[in-house]
């Protein structure tokens, strides 16, 4: 159960930053996670008056405000031709569409939660998040960073050229999922591992083993090399042990998902 003390709708991101950084304020998005625990939120900093609810799309890329919800990106026409449709079955199994109507980008990435399906696509794309005083940030380097009080404003995506693969798995199909996996080869081929159970981590291809292309013989030495370097953990969804065997098992579907020459 959460008990607000105080709410407050925003008029301005300047206002929502000046309230947020206040140990007791919490910014809402979706409030799906936050309404799970007991909390007690001094100020609640409603962000939905901001026209951040909004996908652009340009010739360069995407801009998703961080109170797009899930579905929106779930059901995006341009987010799924430029990705083969990898947005749409990386969400469809999060939860349930009531679910995904109300849980949003911004809440989900800032989160960095290990079990987030949406973290783990986005890290295998040419991403970059928007703070309001920190600029233009990567999301590999965002990823990393601890907490503070600063806002999400937006999640920008370009269109690099490339491909992308996605996989997990799950004991239900809406369960949250024992591991997950994105592979692509934008810039370089990297694989994103995540629910492992931490945060997910970028595996790049530093010993060249697609080098020459994808074949079942180069896919199998890439997912077996990741596998040997991703940490993994227990957690009641499944071990340590397991896990790196399904790093294996989706990191090669998802290379050879990509299929063709790099």
């Amino acid at each position: 159960m959460i008990t607000i003390q105080n709410y407050v709708r925003a008029e301005s991101l300047e206002q929502a930053y000046e309230l947020n950084q206040k140990k007791s304020a919490r910014i809402l998005g979706g409030m799906l996670w936050l309404k799970m625990a007991k909390n007690t939120v001094g100020t609640a900093v409603d962000l939905s008056g901001l026209g951040l609810d909004t996908i652009e799309e340009t010739g360069e890329g995407f801009s998703i405000g961080a109170m797009v919800t899930l579905r929106q990106l779930e059901q995006h026409p341009g987010l799924n031709a430029c990705t083969g449709g990898a947005f749409a079955k990386a969400l469809a199994p999060v939860v349930g569409v009531q679910f995904r109507n109300m849980a949003t980008v911004g809440g989900s990435v800032w989160s960095r939660f290990g079990f987030s399906d949406v973290l783990t696509l986005l890290l295998a794309l040419d991403t970059t998040v928007e703070l309001y005083k920190g600029g233009l940030i990567p999301l590999e380097t965002f990823a990393a960073m601890p907490y503070d009080r600063d806002l999400l404003m937006r999640v920008h995506i370009r269109k690099t050229p490339g491909r992308v693969a996605y996989e997990a798995m799950r004991i239900q199909r809406t369960d949250l999922p024992v591991l997950t996996c994105a592979v692509s080869d934008m810039g370089g081929v990297r694989a994103v591992i995540g629910a492992r159970p931490g945060k997910p981590v970028v595996l790049r291809d530093e010993k060249g083993l697609l080098a020459g292309g994808i074949s079942k013989e180069s896919a199998a030495a890439f997912s077996t090399d990741v596998a040997a370097r991703v940490p993994t953990g227990a957690n009641s969804r499944g071990s340590a042990a397991y896990r790196t065997h399904l790093a294996e098992v989706l990191t090669r579907r998802c290379v050879l998902g990509l299929g063709g020459e790099l």
